[in-house]
């Protein structure tokens, strides 16, 4: 038997009880004869004695002993008396006097310390990442992960929903994202793709009649990294056949609102709000609004209307957008942070940042005031609050590029003010994006979300497709985008308009779709979904700031698997075997 208890069991009801305990040396002390130890396993700490009096061939293995042995004791429960007791263990009113050791394994000294929080290059934590996960911080992430999954199955399976697991390797269809291939040795030339998400598999479930599916699926995408992206990722799948846009999302904000109260309690839950795409960009320049903290834009395009001040008016005279944000108590800001500012909007498109600052018993300062009139002025105080001891911020142009540029600005005025309590979680939805958008890049029309989004507005689709909505919403946390759904197409004729209108040639959008479009001829319901990011919602809640710090074993920042040395190269003879061969750069 290697143990009878836990190294978290243990409390002063347990005095006089003998005990096995096995685990992980933690932490070794040596007080004049005495040599302690802070045993540890997943469970807690457990410290134990070993006293030469008791067992004097114990405590001399014990001398040996170095943090991250494995060892196995035998002891007597006693109580560590009042002054020693540690009101931060569980186990902190008992210790165990050790009356036989068993070294299980020795260890090398590690290349970082385990028992401590330090800052350690996170490439030597990957490349130890089974090191790195013996810590206490990243144990009760990976923790409250799975709890986190299980009360989502828990949740949804007790609402008549079926786990179904789709296939990894599928055929190409692509919707945006760049995909892994993957070489088909049986058939010479062709390729599977991994999945970037069981989008159409799910829909083709409803198809197949199943009416509630969920999964907690593996998703794939060859992307360049960031903070919340990884290569390979988790989602939670959830699609619904005969279900409204208000009962898909009345019943994730019911699972995931429970979710928080029972797993995260001491966390504060703000109201759910919902916002409208429009009225979101309008207030907030974003689609994924952090509702923390207020900041609001006020609308001016209709006020500058004809003005003097060329700047303003070009944008309220050629169908552009004028936005102010008034921050209170923002007339002690710096030159350095006025600038901090201007350049973070810069990076987002816009040629500079328009202000006004009113310091405290001074007067009003700007290079704007020259080409304000007095009644434009007194119409910014009026509409803004601006007043004695504040600062307000402009954007004038174009919609996209004044609500990206000001958006990010009001983003960046969140930390800088303290504005986003970690522990206050403001959840909101918005809907109603629109249907299509223009590529930066090409110019051309993209969905966007994806094409099989159902179009709220068919009379217009063929006439002024850019201004359709589609029956799009997206799940926002504390200003990140939590998870995204849509109500499906599930005609076979709308969809192959979607196609149409998005460029697709109808020979192109057979090869690529013709699967999905075949089974809708067969009687598809109108059905809907979400898919939330699993990883995501776990650094949220966890407080971490990237998705590496709730993935066991995660890809760094260049995709690479520092533990395991991953992407290898593979040998002459698998490649031949495959039809592929290696073109040096």
């Amino acid at each position: 038997m290697y143990r009878t208890n836990t190294c978290n069991d243990l409390t002063s009801k347990n005095i006089g009880d003998q005990v096995i305990l096995s685990g992980w040396v933690h932490r070794r002390r040596d007080h004049g004869g005495l040599i302690f130890i802070d045993l540890r396993d997943r469970y807690g700490l457990t410290q134990i004695v070993f006293d030469p009096k008791i067992n004097k061939a114990a405590w001399e293995i014990a001398e040996t002993i170095r943090p991250e042995y494995v060892i196995k004791i035998t002891g007597n429960v006693r109580s560590r008396g009042k002054d020693a007791y540690n009101p931060n263990l569980h186990t902190g009113e008992i210790e165990i006097a050790v009356t036989e050791i068993s070294i299980l394994n020795k260890s090398k000294t590690p290349p970082f310390e385990i028992e401590k929080e330090k800052n350690v290059n996170e490439d030597l934590r990957l490349k130890y990442r089974y090191l790195d996960l013996r810590k206490e911080r990243m144990q009760n992430n990976i923790i409250m992960r799975h709890k986190i999954i299980k009360f989502i199955r828990d949740f949804l399976s007790e609402r008549d929903f079926i786990e179904i697991e789709t296939p990894i390797l599928i055929k190409g269809t692509p919707e945006g994202a760049r995909e892994f291939v993957v070489p088909s040795r049986h058939y010479n030339g062709k390729f599977y793709v991994l999945p970037q998400s069981p989008q159409q598999l799910k829909q083709l479930s409803m198809v197949a009649g199943f009416d509630k599916y969920f999964q907690i699926a593996r998703c794939f995408r060859d992307e360049d990294q960031r903070g919340d992206r990884q290569p390979e990722f988790t989602q939670m799948d959830m699609e619904l056949s005969f279900a409204t846009q208000e009962e898909i999302m009345e019943l994730n904000e019911t699972m995931l609102t429970t979710l928080i109260k029972k797993l995260y309690p001491h966390k504060t839950l703000q109201p759910v709000t919902r916002l409208t795409w429009q009225e979101s960009m309008d207030k907030y320049g974003v689609d994924n609004p952090d509702l923390r903290f207020g900041l609001e834009f006020t609308d001016l395009t209709p006020d500058f209307i004809g003005s003097e001040f060329k700047v303003f008016a070009n944008a309220a005279n050629n169908n552009g957008i004028i936005r102010a944000i008034n921050i209170e108590n923002g007339g002690s800001f710096t030159r350095k942070t006025i600038d901090d500012l201007t350049e973070t909007a810069k990076i987002y498109g816009a040629k500079g940042l328009a202000y006004l600052i009113w310091p405290k018993g001074q007067d009003i300062k700007s290079p704007l005031l020259k080409f304000l009139s007095e009644t434009e002025l007194a119409t910014i105080k009026n509409k803004t609050g601006f007043k004695e001891g504040d600062i307000v911020f402009f954007g004038a142009g174009e919609f996209r590029s004044v609500c990206e540029s000001l958006g990010a600005v009001r983003k960046k005025l969140g930390d800088l003010l303290n504005l986003k309590d970690k522990n206050t979680l403001a959840l909101c939805w918005v809907y109603d994006f629109p249907l299509y958008e223009r590529s930066k890049e090409t110019g051309e029309l993209t969905c966007s979300h994806h094409p099989f989004t159902s179009p709220k507005d068919l009379d217009i689709l063929d006439s002024d497709p850019e201004k359709a909505l589609g029956a799009q919403y997206d799940f926002v946390l504390n200003g990140n985008e939590l998870g995204g759904g849509t109500l499906r197409i599930h005609d076979p004729e709308i969809q192959s308009k979607i196609f149409k209108i998005l460029g697709i040639p109808e020979a192109e959008s057979k090869r690529r779709f013709g699967h999905i479009l075949e089974a809708f001829s067969y009687g598809a319901p109108p059905h809907g979904g979400i898919a939330w990011g699993i990883d995501r919602l776990c650094m949220l809640l966890q407080d971490e700031p990237n998705i590496r710090e709730v993935i066991a074993y995660p890809k760094d920042q260049k995709a690479k698997d520092l533990m395991l040395g991953a992407p290898d190269i593979v040998n002459d003879s698998e490649l031949n075997e495959l039809g592929i061969q290696i073109i040096s750069e």
